[in-house]
């Protein structure tokens, strides 16, 4: 077998990338987005690609020049819609499968589609889109007034209520709203017809909030059940609920009235009940989210997990309707599991065991109940499309677009470790060894950690094990008290305790891994951490008298908890967090905000951020590279003026990457 090639930096645009599968209605194609990167242009192009069932080699079948993605099937499998920017950005369009043909143009909404779906009875799709209140589904006036923004000579942006900025976009004075429109294409896209005209703001959950399509259409085709907000104040509410609106136009209805929130409705086959995700603490976005039924004549509600220590995510109905499926995350994997309407026993159908460790996303059932497809990515793969039986067993790859990448260059597997956390906790982590790995020889180690806090690092392909390992480090990652995927009671354990517990945890798992593996030197050991990781980092830089940590990299990372909280703009989570507003706790925010023991700063540090990034600000960084930088400590502060929470640009992710691995080979090699 031939020796692979390390995997380094130039590498990235190689890779293309698998998503949005959707399975045809005969179960006999699933239609999917590829992406490559176009790096001389520095952007990424998407085009849809269909793959048999049966086995076979996609075929491309959309090749704008300005790229596809989001494929959806008709209700009868004949027609395959998408969203292009072939011309008035990102509107649908829809292409004849059965006997082929150019695909035609249906919308023509000023702004774009953010996302849509068939009506079963396949006459007619609802999507999303953004309007002003004053406009509605009047095109013409949407035009006029987004002319009008475009020509002003006055630049303010005026706030009168917060939420004012979200993610990386500031306000601008549209709210998002439901439309219908037909799906038959003519000489003209028609005209849409607002579902939801009297909606203050926006219809449905912030699209990095949710697990799936915020919306479904009852089987019928007469009403459309989405989930969202329409409190007041959006910047400190996180409880959601669902609602419903009748498709040939009237008021909308409230339908759930849980404590907390309610998301990702799904109508039953027989349209009588309908299911949803529903949380019971309010506020709080990673609480554990139970699989709960409603019975839509009663309002009767029952949960089907609640002895289950797992949070649901997306989910769907069986052909029947006699049972539910749903994805969570556990222990490292994302698997697939299924429960009875009726109620029992939850059974696990895709998993580690029966399907292999990783992730199993965008999972669907074909009508016949015969067998699933599904996105799977493994520790040594990005997501390809397989399928298996309705048991979850004989996995299949039905593609392999990266497999002449992954023959030729190190994509390495991870060793699993356990080990005892902070309070006996028992902490779930990964070791993957460097390229050409030689246990007569010493290493220095990356240790990575991840955001959140309350997400979860799997049996997952990251580019950065790859090119640390391929650069001849030990990668060492974990998934410490916060951690989604091992109970609730480990998620809340980082709540008031940022640097507390889930720190411990990480330093009790670099101990035991320097202990598992001698051939790792202690003395060249770094950190890297980005958002709640970055934070972590920071803290490590004021909290590192053991000296374990000789080089940090800190991407996103906050500083000060008053500032942080003052400057983002989702409230609901630090407020949560830190057990409300800052004034209500001083004692909190004072403890645990990094800055505050920067008398203690020493120890080598990189920091990178977005300018975009209103999620956590710019400032954070600023504040750690003034105190490091005041004091002498070597620093480096790196700012991407047009990037957010990510470093998502071809030229620029790749420069971060470099930069990364460049200050740890200064200070580690």
């Amino acid at each position: 077998m031939a020796e692979k090639k390390p995997f380094t930096v130039d590498e990235l645009a190689k890779l293309k990338g698998v998503g949005q599968a959707a399975l045809s209605p005969d179960g006999k194609q699933v239609a999917f987005r590829l992406t490559e990167t176009l790096f001389a242009k520095d952007k990424r192009k998407s085009h849809i690609r269909v793959v048999p069932t049966a086995g076979g080699k996609p075929r491309q079948v959309t090749n704008s020049p300005k790229g596809e993605y989001h494929p959806v099937w008709s209700p009868d499998g004949g027609r395959l819609a998408f969203l292009s920017s072939r011309d008035a950005g990102r509107q649908i369009h829809i292409m004849p499968m059965a006997t082929g043909g150019e695909a035609q143009k249906l919308t023509n909404f000023p702004g774009g589609i953010d996302e849509f779906m068939f009506t079963p009875d396949g006459n007619g799709i609802v999507f999303a889109a953004r309007t002003y209140l004053e406009c509605s589904d009047k095109l013409a006036c949407i035009r006029k007034k987004d002319k009008a923004k475009r020509l002003d000579k006055v630049t303010a942006k005026v706030h009168e209520h917060l939420l004012y900025r979200h993610w990386d976009t500031y306000e601008d004075g549209k709210v998002q709203h439901l439309f219908y429109i037909p799906s038959v294409p003519v000489k003209t896209p028609a005209k849409p017809k607002d579902l939801t005209p009297a909606l203050k703001w926006d219809a449905l959950c912030y699209w990095l909030m949710s697990h799936g399509r915020e919306f479904d259409v009852s089987p019928d085709s007469k009403w459309v059940y989405f989930a969202g907000t329409q409190e007041e104040d959006q910047a400190v509410s996180y409880n959601h609920a669902i609602y419903r609106a009748p498709i040939a136009g009237g008021e909308v209805e409230k339908v759930t009235d849980g404590p907390a929130s309610e998301t990702l409705p799904r109508v039953s086959p027989d349209g009588r009940e309908i299911a949803y995700r529903a949380s019971t603490r309010p506020g709080y976005e990673s609480d554990r989210y139970q699989l709960t039924v409603m019975d839509l004549e009663s309002r009767m509600v029952r949960s089907l997990t609640f002895n289950l220590d797992l949070s649901v995510g997306s989910l769907f109905w069986g052909p029947e309707g006699k049972n539910l499926y749903f994805e969570a995350e556990d222990k490292g994997d994302i698997n697939l599991f299924k429960v009875p309407l009726k109620g029992g026993d939850v059974e696990a159908v895709i998993d580690g065991e029966k399907s292999g460790k990783g992730y199993h996303l965008q999972v669907q059932l074909d009508r016949g109940g015969k067998f699933f497809t599904y996105l799977y990515r493994t520790i040594d793969r990005n997501y390809e499309i397989y399928r298996c039986r309705a048991d979850g067993k004989k996995p299949k790859a039905l593609t392999a677009i990266n497999k002449a990448f992954y023959d030729t260059y190190h994509v390495p597997k991870a060793e699993e470790v356990w080990f005892q956390g902070a309070e006996f906790a028992q902490v779930h982590g990964f070791v993957v060894k460097p390229l050409n790995y030689d246990p007569g020889k010493k290493y220095p180690m990356m240790v990575r950690i991840h955001g959140g806090p309350q997400q979860m690092f799997g049996y997952a392909y990251r580019n950065e094990f790859s090119i640390f390992s391929s650069a001849g480090y030990f990668v060492f990652f974990c998934n410490p008290r916060g951690s989604t995927g091992y109970g609730q009671a480990f998620a809340d354990g980082v709540r008031a305790d940022w640097g507390g517990k889930p720190v411990d945890d990480l330093k009790a798992g670099v101990k035991h891994v320097l202990e598992k593996y001698p051939q790792i030197d202690p003395k060249r050991v770094g950190a890297w951490g980005g958002s709640y990781g970055g934070y972590v980092v920071n803290w490590l830089q004021g909290h590192n008298e053991d000296k374990m940590f000789a080089a940090l990299v800190a991407h996103a990372g906050g500083a000060d908890r008053w500032i942080d909280w003052a400057t983002t703009e989702e409230l609901w989570f630090p407020e949560w967090e830190m057990h409300g507003p800052p004034w209500e706790n001083p004692e909190l925010v004072e403890k645990w905000s990094p800055i505050r023991y920067a008398k203690n700063f020493s120890t080598p540090q990189l920091i990178t951020h977005g300018d975009k990034d209103y999620r956590v600000r710019v400032t954070g960084g600023e504040a750690m590279f003034t105190a490091l930088q005041r004091q002498g400590v070597p620093s480096k502060m790196i700012r991407f003026p047009n990037e957010n929470h990510w470093i998502m640009k071809p030229h620029n992710q790749r420069f971060w990457y470099q930069s990364i691995l460049g200050w740890f080979d200064e200070w580690l090699k």
